[in-house]
């Protein structure tokens, strides 16, 4: 099977990995315009981190590096999934808290840019709020949030693939 793996072209592994960022943000769209799901601050700074994934991946495809250039491709994508994973960690964690426990709603992001400065308003995105820890939505027992760590996770394991294959084919 690694052989397989190993014969990928580079530019096919880049694009598989920015076409999985590109579809969970299409489905987390989804989610939020069609059944109403509103994004919570932690949502959306993770909907940030599985962009910023995507368009270095689609760096990646555009420029199908070798050597270094590999490393630095995947090594960005691997940064922007442990990032993401780390927001989705705090959200899950959040989720957890005891109902007593769990921190005040902020104002909505549109408010926070109107009237905050930039500096509080991205405070208040990375620690997130009452409305984060806040469940609406389940698949197969999991929550959005523990199914983004999930998804960066994995995305983090793919880049490093990505980064050290040896073969890489054009």
């Amino acid at each position: 099977m690694f052989e397989i793996l190993q014969k990928v072209p580079t530019r096919l592994a880049y694009l598989l990995g920015a076409l999985a960022c590109i579809g969970l943000l299409g489905y987390a769209y989804v989610l939020q315009y069609f059944q109403g799901q509103d994004p919570c601050p932690l949502c959306l700074v993770q909907r940030v981190f599985f962009a910023l994934f995507a368009l270095a991946f689609l760096a990646g495809v555009i420029h199908a590096p070798k050597g270094r250039w590999n490393l630095l491709y995947g090594g960005l994508g691997l940064a922007f999934a442990l990032a993401g994973g780390g927001t989705a960690a705090r959200q899950v964690w959040l989720q957890h808290l005891p109902p007593d426990q769990v921190p005040a709603c902020a104002p909505d992001l549109q408010f926070m840019i109107q009237h905050f400065p930039i500096s509080r308003t991205l405070t208040f995105l990375v620690r997130g709020s009452g409305q984060c820890a806040e469940v609406h939505w389940r698949f197969l027992g999991l929550s959005i949030a523990e199914w983004s760590l999930l998804w960066f996770a994995g995305l983090a394991v793919y880049a490093v693939w990505v980064a050290l294959r040896r073969k890489a084919l054009i």
